[in-house]
């Protein structure tokens, strides 16, 4: 990146992931570009503050000729306030648009969005001073709370829809600014990096393609009381007084608004597993142009792990993943007070950055200390899995969400079982995804969510019994190998990226 490029062939628009956090998305990110060195590649970085961001997590590979980075949360420069009339052609169009939101049934007209978006924030169309000051947004605003939302509280949804449309602006003009030639723009979620990808899209007639490795808007609705309005409180301030079911309710249909642009936008739209392209689908997608391309694994890179693993099964319970509350940190130390029960010698770590919930991390940490498990659970921090797999009797994802986990295909390259919640793709990674997918038989045991008992029982039956652990040991070795190759990925990708290049 020492020398100055005009040219990539794929920019991927990436949400609060690589280069700067580690694992999950980010991981299959950097394992993309390394394993396809035939492509340039530029990356747009989408984040919330400055300061949540330190130094990159990954070393980028030397196919990454552009890395730009931008905070949507930081503070927004616009001029004084000042009254205006504003656009109202722009006005009258956005609200065909918005109707479209309410009935996504009813006809898309593509060249008014196409207009409508390529114009946001310019002299041309609506700038952000015209949204914030103008009589016409002021007008279109108190017209749509007392059609829809009169029932609650004005000052809410005034702030609230303010706040929502602060980053947009922010995108349009990154989208504006952004003056590398591309031959295919690749955004890896719906959400901000989607919306900016359409507007790109629009911008310069280049293809956009989609990846969903969870359901952005399934995913807002998981955590955004507990992880997004926390996270932007001190940034928005009086935006969100109190009482947020309302807001809530807000911004997921503002997501969800979102995720219908970008899938009408998007060709193709790729999802991990089965079950998230029918999401796709009822969420707005065009079937035609939704795929499945499952993760895959490197898996001569572990063999050497394998080697390592010892005779006697260990007795440590190893959860990989950062400890927040999405991954239910929580679920797995109470499952441990029940294992330790059965069997007194077994351990379980945590393996994975404490620095994105520090209050989550000390909760947890309490709680072991509660339990009186302080000689049996132990907190690692982040670790080279390399270090770590083949110490481990098996592997326990007790998240509340999850897409398709690669540290799952990770587990069993290095000959390790898995014990999951039945989330994602977990199930069919676990049990197989076809007739003959499953006659390999199951690599580890899935457990309903939040259930500690069912969990703590699940680990004590594989480590309890050589003859299922070593079955499940198997199982997940030829699963891998036949189904999850990094090779079978990255044709697939290959394929992708050579018909948008060409098109």
């Amino acid at each position: 990146m020492d020398q100055p490029t005009k040219h990539a062939d794929i920019t991927l628009l990436l949400e609060g992931t690589y280069p700067f956090v580690r694992g999950g998305v980010s991981s299959w990110v950097h394992q993309i570009i390394e394993g396809l060195p035939q492509y340039t590649f530029a990356l747009i970085f989408l984040g919330s503050q400055k300061k949540d961001y330190d130094t990159p997590k990954y070393n980028l590979p030397v196919n990454v000729v552009h890395l730009e980075c931008h905070y949507l949360w930081d503070h927004f420069s616009l001029s004084k306030p000042k009254a205006c009339k504003g656009n109202h052609t722009y006005v009258a169009a956005s609200e065909k648009l918005h109707d479209w939101f309410r009935a996504p049934q009813s006809n898309f007209d593509e060249a008014i969005v196409n207009k409508l978006l390529v114009t946001l924030g310019q002299p041309s169309g609506f700038t952000a001073e015209e949204f914030f000051y103008s009589k016409a947004s002021w007008k279109q605003l108190c017209e749509y709370y007392e059609k829809y939302n009169s029932q609650n509280s004005f000052i809410d949804y005034i702030w609230t829809i303010k706040a929502m449309h602060t980053p947009l602006f922010r995108l349009a003009q990154v989208a504006h600014q952004f003056s590398l030639s591309t031959g295919t723009f690749h955004a890896i979620s719906t959400g901000f990096a989607g919306f900016l990808g359409v507007i790109l899209h629009y911008l310069t007639d280049r293809p956009l393609i989609l990846t969903e490795h969870g359901i952005y808007t399934k995913e807002r609705k998981i955590d955004l009381q507990s992880l997004f309005i926390k996270e932007h409180r001190d940034i928005l301030g009086d935006a969100l007084p109190m009482g947020m079911q309302y807001q809530e309710m807000l911004w997921i249909r503002f997501f969800e608004s979102l995720g219908r642009l970008v899938y009408k936008a998007s060709d193709p739209i790729i999802s991990l597993y089965e079950t998230n392209r029918e999401r796709q689908v009822n969420d707005g997608a065009d079937r035609i142009r939704t795929q499945v391309i499952p993760n895959g694994m490197a898996v001569e890179r572990f063999l050497e792990l394998r080697a390592r693993r010892p005779e006697k099964i260990p007795l440590v319970v190893g959860l990989l993943g950062r400890i927040v509350p999405i991954k239910d940190i929580k679920t797995f130390i109470r499952s441990m007070h029940t294992i330790v029960s059965h069997l007194p010698e077994a351990e379980g770590w945590l393996i994975g950055p404490e620095d994105e919930d520090k209050g989550y991390v000390q909760e947890c940490k309490t709680l072991v200390h509660e339990l009186e498990l302080e000689e049996k659970v132990r907190f690692m921090g982040f670790q080279k899995i390399s270090d770590v797999l083949p110490r481990l009797g098996v592997l326990v994802l007790t998240s509340i969400s999850e897409a398709f986990p690669l540290v799952i295909l990770e587990a069993y390259a290095s000959g390790l079982p898995v014990v999951a919640t039945d989330v994602g793709a977990c199930r069919e990674i676990i049990e197989g995804n076809s007739d003959e997918d499953r006659a390999l038989g199951c690599a580890g045991i899935v457990i309903p969510m939040a259930d500690p008992e069912a969990t703590a029982h699940a680990v004590v039956d594989l480590l309890g019994d050589e003859n299922r652990w070593y079955a499940a040991q198997k199982a997940g070795i030829q699963r891998v190998e036949r189904y999850y190759t990094q090779a079978r990925m990255l044709d697939s990708y290959k394929t992708v990226y050579d018909q948008a290049l060409t098109s």
